[in-house]
């Protein structure tokens, strides 16, 4: 068995009335790519909204992992908190 390799994270970040998804390295936000973006009041207002956005920037980035790397990935990790390092402002 060949043990999982963590190429990156999807980075969840608030940026002002947005609420942007990122494909980011697993320990930097340098030369991360936006993946996606929806506005705060819907996310904020409609738990269900907020899910479903996050159930498509999964898909999404294994649709973009397996065409790059020929490979999707086999499984999601735990939601965890962004670096110290990463939380300033509202992002």
């Amino acid at each position: 068995m060949i043990d999982p390799v963590k190429v990156g994270r999807l980075a969840m970040r608030v940026e002002g009335h947005w609420w942007v998804a990122y494909f980011a390295a697993p320990d930097t936000m340098d030369k991360a790519v936006e993946m996606g973006r929806i506005a705060m009041g819907v996310v904020t207002r409609n738990q269900e909204h907020k899910e479903a956005f996050m159930t498509l920037m999964r898909g999404a980035l294994d649709d973009f992992l397996e065409l790059k790397l020929g490979v999707r990935p086999e499984r999601w990790g735990d939601p965890e908190a962004a670096p110290e390092s990463e939380r300033s402002g509202s992002a």
